[in-house]
C-alpha cells in the first residue's frame, strides 16, 4: 500500500462518518463517561467523545504508534501523509540516485 492507498482510504472514511456517529458503549465505558461528565460539566457528552478522540489522536502521534501502523500499513508516515509526498520524494534521493547523479546525495 503507498501514501496515495493512505489517502484514499482516510477520505472514504471521513465520508462514511458523516455528521453524526453512534457508538455502543459497554459498562466500563458508561462508567467512565459518566464520572467524566459529572466531574468536567461539559455542555454535553459529545463534548467528552471529541475530547477523547483528540487526545487519542495526539497521543498516537507523541509516541510514534500511529507512525508504526501507518508504516506497517501503508508504507508511510503522519509527515509523509501531512506533506503528501514520500521522504524520498521530498529530498529528491530516489531521483537522483536513480539517475546516478551522486554529487547531490549530501547537499542541504
Amino acid at each position: 500500500m503507498s501514501l496515495d492507498d493512505l489517502s484514499g482510504d482516510v477520505e472514504a472514511r471521513y465520508a462514511d462518518f458523516g455528521a453524526e456517529l453512534s457508538v455502543g458503549l459497554d459498562r466500563e465505558t458508561r462508567n467512565e463517561l459518566a464520572l467524566l461528565t459529572t466531574a468536567l460539566e461539559p455542555d454535553d457528552t459529545d463534548e467528552l467523545v471529541r475530547r477523547a478522540v483528540h487526545m487519542l489522536f495526539q497521543t498516537a502521534v507523541e509516541t510514534g504508534n500511529l507512525d508504526f501502523h501507518l508504516r506497517s500499513g501503508y508504507d508511510c508516515t503522519y509527515d509523509e501523509y501531512l506533506s503528501g509526498m514520500s521522504y524520498e520524494e521530498m529530498t529528491g534521493g530516489g531521483e537522483a540516485l536513480a539517475k546516478g547523479d551522486d554529487t547531490r546525495r549530501y547537499h542541504y
